[in-house]
């Protein structure tokens, strides 16, 4: 607030980058032709995205992983479904391979049961001969609709996909804070 017998004095500001980012972050105002003003009176602000969010928790915290809400998957040489409902998952782990003369790959896929796409992938050219172990994390998000699925595939006995997934928000993006957690 003002000081006290302090008038509130009004300010002017010419920016049109400012005005620009007004303009397209306030869309119902943006034919308003008025200029953006400041004052000397302070007035407080209250961040309420998380509680309208429906979470009080930071990302990180509320993505962490429980003893009840991580579904762990270990895939040698075979493709396997890791997801198969709606929603938003985190996918964590880590691949790995051992020497080969092969080459070879472990990649996870999406599918619409009519597609498949590879949304990440591992894959090594071996050398006859030479000894070696790679190991590769992994740690991202996807989204799957209904009728979607996420496999794992490993093509060979060298190469290993281990880690967990964990369902972080619902297909309609309430998120899924950690289970045994509660705001009290």
């Amino acid at each position: 607030m003002s000081e006290p017998n302090q008038p509130e004095q009004n300010y002017e500001i010419i920016s049109p980058s400012l005005e620009s980012t007004v303009r397209s972050l306030l869309p119902s105002v943006a034919g308003y032709g008025g200029l953006l003003r400041s004052t000397n009176t302070i007035i407080p602000v209250i961040d309420l995205s998380t509680a309208a969010e429906g979470s009080q928790l930071p990302e990180s915290l509320q993505q962490a992983i429980s003893f009840s809400d991580a579904t762990s998957f270990n895939v040698r040489n075979a493709n396997t479904t890791i997801i198969s409902s709606p929603g938003f998952y985190r996918v964590f782990g880590v691949a790995t391979n051992k020497s080969s003369s092969s080459s070879d790959e472990s990649s996870f896929t999406m599918s619409d049961g009519a597609t498949t796409k590879v949304v990440w992938s591992f894959e090594w050219a071996g050398v006859s001969g030479v000894s070696f172990f790679a190991a590769v994390p992994f740690d991202f998000i996807v989204f799957l609709a209904a009728g979607d699925s996420m496999n794992a595939l490993s093509d060979t006995t060298n190469g290993n996909l281990a880690g967990s997934t964990r369902q972080i928000a619902t297909v309609n993006g309430s998120l899924n804070n950690p289970t045994g957690f509660s705001f009290t």
